[in-house]
């Protein structure tokens, strides 16, 4: 018997879409459906835990300015 699961629909960045599902391939937690380049459907339950993983991801790829003095 098929299975109701609440979702959101996100709209992003294909840059940032392959970001979340980098993050979802291990555990398939938060994505339930790829629609397109630009739209998913997250898990409604899992969005606030996906937005802090995502955040975490992105503030380890940026790059932080050189603090040595130097201009």
């Amino acid at each position: 018997m098929p299975k109701a699961v609440k979702g959101v629909l996100i709209e992003c960045d294909p840059s940032i879409k392959a970001i979340i599902l980098k993050i979802d391939q291990d555990k398939h937690d938060y994505i339930v459906e790829d629609l397109d380049d630009q739209h998913l459907v997250i898990k409604e339950s899992q969005l606030p835990r996906l937005k802090e993983r995502l955040e975490e991801v992105l503030a380890n790829t940026q790059q932080m300015p050189d603090e040595s003095g130097s201009e």
